[in-house]
């Protein structure tokens, strides 16, 4: 864990963040206080694909049991003379 002042924060903002990114947790310091922690943002975790494809067969299944007029402009100008 590296600390730095909120001085060399602004001087030195492209570098501390590429090292934060890196893996780097950086403590800025305000007069010798730690006041905030620069980290790297762990990623979310991926959707297993086994899910993602369920996922997309049930889309698929309710979209097959949805009318299918083919014409959306007739679909919202019926909607907009109710």
């Amino acid at each position: 864990m590296r600390k730095t002042s909120v001085r060399e924060l602004h001087i030195h903002t492209s570098e501390l963040v590429r090292e934060a990114e890196e893996g780097a947790v950086i403590v800025i310091e305000r007069r010798g206080e730690p006041v905030a922690e620069l980290r790297p943002i762990t990623s979310p975790p991926r959707m297993p694909a086994d899910k993602k494809a369920r996922i997309f067969a049930s889309m698929r299944d309710i979209w097959a049991r949805m009318p299918q007029t083919g014409d959306s402009t007739k679909i919202i100008e019926e909607d907009r003379d109710r």
